[in-house]
């Protein structure tokens, strides 16, 4: 196993401008890397201090309250340097542009503090074959002086023909929204500028109408973790100390627009539901359990 230590998070913004270049329509295409295997490599970020002006920007973009205690969703933020890393090393099998964000899952362990020091560590799992092509997960591990504080595991999917037999179609499966109150809430035509600058998440397809189009996309679409943060921003003082958030990504929300978020409480938990409020087209789906 390789392990790789970096002294600081490296620069998306370069990371994102060479796979861009790669992935664009005449100037070099597709970059078709192929692969079966996943590197086995480590990455490891060490002792990062969290910046309260970048943390409150942050809270502000996906509407939670601030706090001296992480939103679950910020550590996501701060590993996803370490990510993109990872993502964009020779040997990783698919080009960064093209993966598709499919599903998301983070386990608090424990309330995180403002005033705490994380280390990171990122590795990729379990690439598995898929009705649409092949996913794969890129798994973090947030740690505070060696006690394990936070775990993400982002599922990605990249398309393309898989072999099946004859006449084994997918099924495609359609689900009621659980019942509950519900927030309406308006996304903007700039969230996805806005969560790109506060997150480093820069992908072309979240930005602009013009640059989502280059990438088949009919208009820019907000950021799937930013929707799992606004979702959970609405239960923002009804969640528990520790607690495992599971959601999967269904359609694009295309910006702008407005959602309608639904929580539904059950026996060990919460039932997440996110539609067009229009359409009634499902964006996200999940739960949150105890």
């Amino acid at each position: 196993m390789a392990s790789t230590t970096l002294s600081s998070p490296p620069a998306l913004g370069a990371m994102y401008a060479k796979a861009g270049v790669a992935a664009m329509p005449g100037l070099g295409g597709l970059v078709r890397r192929g692969g079966s295997e996943l590197p086995d490599s480590i990455y490891s970020l060490a002792e990062q201090h969290i910046d309260v002006d970048h943390l409150a920007a942050y809270e502000r973009v996906c509407g939670f309250r601030t706090s001296g205690v992480l939103p679950p969703t910020y550590l996501h933020v701060r590993a996803f340097p370490v990510t993109v890393a990872l993502m964009t090393e020779p040997t990783f099998p698919f080009p960064l542009i093209g993966l598709v964000h499919v599903a998301n899952s983070i386990t608090v362990h424990r309330p995180v503090t403002s005033d705490e020091v994380v280390s990171f560590e990122v590795g990729a799992a379990d690439l598995r074959p898929h009705a649409a092509g092949t996913q794969l997960d890129l798994v973090v591990t947030a740690t505070v002086e060696g006690e394990t504080v936070w775990t993400g595991r982002s599922t990605y999917l990249r398309r393309g023909k898989v072999s099946r037999p004859s006449g084994d179609k997918p099924k495609k499966t359609t689900s009621d929204a659980p019942s509950g109150p519900v927030a309406l809430v308006r996304v903007p035509d700039d969230i996805g500028r806005r969560y790109g600058a506060v997150s480093g998440d820069r992908n072309p397809i979240h930005l602009y109408g013009l640059s989502a189009k280059l990438f088949g996309f009919p208009s820019a679409i907000a950021h799937g973790m930013w929707l799992k943060a606004r979702t959970l921003a609405a239960l923002e003082g009804r969640l528990p100390d520790s607690f495992t958030v599971d959601v999967a990504f269904k359609t694009p929300v295309f910006l702008p627009t407005t959602v309608a978020i639904t929580a539904a409480e059950s026996a060990d938990g919460w039932a997440l539901d996110v539609r067009n409020a229009r359409s009634g087209k499902p964006h996200l789906s999940g739960t949150v359990r105890r």
